[in-house]
């Protein structure tokens, strides 16, 4: 499957030369000293190519600060004519869409609550018909492929053509060090179905705190991701919202120098054939893996149908236990990560059981 969208390349809306691509800016703009003063530090550190600020900022609890609003737009302008840095802001309302353009709004971004809102997002993306903007779509909230492609579809439907996505991370149940879970292979999976759309990570929302931004920033390039929007506050301390992931805009150029650059593809021969040789290695595994697992089925195949004709139920707990701390114990010596062995079995049961299923809801054929 691929995803049949109508972009232009990043380079083309976007060539500011500087490597990686970061969008920077404090969370909220609070007030105009305090963005202009924020926009000018960053501006020097040379490592910036967007100035962002939050302008709306509706929060999950009323009460709480939800943004200065249309006026600071007007800061926003202002930090633009002077220090040349073209700006990003979100939206969430056609109404929004409107000021946005009226200032003179560079790039215009869609929230995860947003995106999670089909209804919403068409209100967007009515609003930007007959206009030339870029466009980026953060993925919704929670771990939702479909909706996050679909709030793309509807924006290049719109007719915008310089669109791109941002990585911000999922709402999971599960407590982590992360404020929301990565999950990359979401990411990924976006990526290999629509490989000419521009992807930025946003290492601040998905950390919750300044520490993990420079793990979260390397891994992100590692995967290809274009670039970077990184919240910089001049003072994160008294920061307004989200205090604890900002960066100071110091600490931003300090991160900037540190992360490593690594090409798509090499032009070195002999590293693309030791690698090609590689890989052939790899698909021969693959191959052999996928075989077994079919022999796996044939024999899960005859559990379900002994199971049936001796009325026994297909699920026993005290059997998956056993599976799991077996096959964890000797993951484990072979240096495997124990999430991963643990989803993996889980994959497979899952698929156990369906087969077990669909076995125990068909009558045993009577022999004459």
């Amino acid at each position: 499957m691929k995803l049949n969208l109508n972009i232009v390349p990043l380079s083309s809306w976007l060539n500011t030369g500087k490597e990686p691509l970061i969008i920077s800016g404090p969370c909220s703009a609070e007030t105009e000293e305090q963005l202009l003063a924020t926009a000018h530090l960053l501006a020097a550190t040379g490592k910036v190519s967007v100035l962002r600020a939050g302008i709306w900022k509706p929060r999950t609890r009323p009460g709480e600060f939800e943004g200065i609003g249309s006026i600071g737009l007007e800061w926003l302008k202002r930090a633009k004519e002077e220090t040349g840095l073209p700006t990003a802001v979100e939206v969430a309302t056609a109404k929004h869409v409107e000021e946005a353009l009226a200032a003179g709004v560079d790039i215009l971004w869609v929230g995860a609550r947003s995106t999670a809102n089909p209804f919403t997002v068409q209100e967007i993306a009515d609003a930007l018909k007959g206009v030339d903007i870029p466009v980026l779509v953060k993925n919704p909230i929670n771990p939702d492929l479909a909706l996050w492609i679909g709030a793309l579809e509807r924006i290049n439907n719109a007719g915008i053509t310089k669109i791109g996505a941002i990585h911000r991370g999922f709402s999971s149940y599960e407590k982590t060090s992360f404020r929301n879970e990565p999950m990359w292979d979401l990411a990924i999976q976006l990526k290999a179905i629509a490989p000419e759309l521009p992807m930025i990570n946003d290492p601040s929302h998905i950390c919750g705190n300044r520490e993990l931004i420079p793990y979260i920033a390397q891994k992100a390039l590692d995967l290809d991701m274009q670039g970077l929007m990184i919240e910089s506050h001049i003072d994160p301390s008294v920061a307004w919202t989200d205090a604890k992931q900002q960066l100071t805009p110091a600490a931003l150029a300090e991160l900037a120098d540190k992360l490593t650059l690594r090409k798509a593809d090499s032009d070195n021969p002999v590293f693309d054939d030791q690698l090609a040789t590689l890989r052939t290695e790899i698909d021969k595994l693959d191959t052999l893996i996928i075989q077994k697992i079919g022999e796996r089925m044939k024999i899960v195949e005859k559990i379900g149908t002994f199971k049936r004709d001796n009325n026994v139920t297909i699920l026993q707990i005290t059997r998956w236990d056993e599976i799991v701390e077996k096959r964890t114990a000797m993951a484990s010596a072979l240096k495997l990560d124990k999430d991963f062995t643990v989803k993996f079995l889980e994959l497979v049961h899952n698929e156990s059981i369906r087969k077990q299923n669909e076995i125990m809801n068909t009558k045993p054929s009577v022999e004459v």
